[in-house]
């Protein structure tokens, strides 16, 4: 049996969500990290796996939150 309780998210400051990468990815991709080249390929996979799991994400959002998919596609689509 669940309670209001069960439903309330972790408290996390927002400073530490992220939108694809973790802080430490970023350093790695960005060459700011000094990792050996078989790490660096295991976070390269890690981030593939991410954009793999993104189309997943955005068909939720298209189906259940209009805007918030407008927005992922916006920000998607712009940047390039």
């Amino acid at each position: 049996m669940f309670t209001d309780c069960d439903n309330v998210l972790p408290a996390m400051p927002e400073k530490d969500y992220r939108a694809l990468l973790t802080e430490r990815e970023r350093e790695i991709l960005t060459g700011q990290a000094d990792v050996n080249d078989s790490y660096r390929y295991r976070v390269i996979s890690r981030v593939r796996k991410k954009i793999d799991q993104l189309e997943s994400d955005m068909e939720i959002l298209q189906e259940h939150h209009d805007d918030l998919y407008d927005d992922i596609q916006t920000v998607v689509c712009d940047s390039g």
